[in-house]
Order: structure tokens, then C-alpha cells, then sequence
């Protein structure tokens, strides 16, 4: 993992971590528009529904809603058309086969910016279920009361 002083955070997916159990992540770059980019910088983005699915050998971001640019004409960009994620070809084969096989799903956890370029974290993650969910937040609860009485 790189080191967080040159990694600018745009934008999080919050409610991953209480969805989903993150089994592995990956860093991939994202083809985008001028505009789109410019939009980002600013902070307008959201992948609180966004998914990740291969299609024709390529990696696909749907979901992930970047607004239009203020200061962009009519060549703006749509803001939900779908965006294309670059990983090596082993990844994308090796992510499809665990999609397809043992039933995970790709969510964007990260939007950030690194060296000038926008990068996507991705997580292979599964689903949990309700009582999960709630064992999840019990832990929580109780790992913050026990820093509160610790201090």
C-alpha cells in the first residue's frame, strides 16, 4: 500500500464495511472524461451503490454517480455512464473467476487522488447477512466502551 501523505481521499463507501465482510483489496486506475476528472477534484462524486462486473474482458464500474462540472459546456459528460476500470488482464480473469464461482461481489471502497491520477480501491467482498450485522455492531459498541474506560 502506498503511503497516505500523497494519497488525497475524494470520496468513501461508508456502509461497505457494514454490508459486506472485505475479503481482499485492489487498486485500480479509472478511464475518465476531462470533465469528469475536474468533478472529482472537487469532491462531487458518490459509489454508495456502485458495483464492479466484467463484461468482454473488461472491468466495469456501474453506479458510481459523478455530477456534471459547472464550468463545462456542451460537451459535459453523463453523469452515470458507465466507466471502465484498468487492471491487468490476470486480475480481471482471476477477480471474474471468483465472482462467478464463489459468489463474491466488487464494490469501489476508495475514490483517491495519487501523483495527479484517480485511482479506485476495490473490495472482493460478501454479503452479510442480518444477524451479522448485528453481531458486528455489538463488537463495536463494545470495544468503544472499553477505550472509554481504559482512558
Amino acid at each position: 500500500m502506498m503511503k497516505n501523505e500523497t494519497r488525497k481521499v475524494i470520496c468513501q463507501n461508508k456502509k461497505a464495511h457494514h454490508d459486506y465482510f472485505i475479503e481482499d483489496t485492489y487498486e485500480c486506475g479509472i478511464s475518465l472524461l476531462g470533465t469528469e476528472i475536474k468533478s472529482i477534484r472537487l469532491g462531487k462524486v458518490s459509489i454508495n451503490e456502485a458495483y464492479c462486473y466484467v463484461e468482454k474482458g473488461e472491468m466495469l464500474i456501474s453506479g458510481m454517480h459523478i455530477s456534471k462540472y459547472e464550468q463545462g459546456n456542451l460537451f459535459n459528460h453523463d453523469p452515470d455512464r458507465l466507466k471502465k476500470l484498468l487492471l491487468h488482464k490476470k486480475e480481471i480473469i482471476r477477480l471474474q473467476s471468483k465472482v462467478m464461482r464463489e459468489g463474491y461481489t466488487l464494490i469501489p471502497l476508495v475514490i483517491y487522488l495519487t501523483k495527479g491520477r484517480c485511482k479506485v480501491e476495490l473490495g472482493l467482498a460478501k454479503g452479510k447477512k442480518l444477524y451479522d450485522k448485528r453481531e458486528s455492531l455489538k463488537e463495536k459498541t463494545i470495544n468503544r466502551e472499553m477505550e472509554k474506560l481504559n482512558r
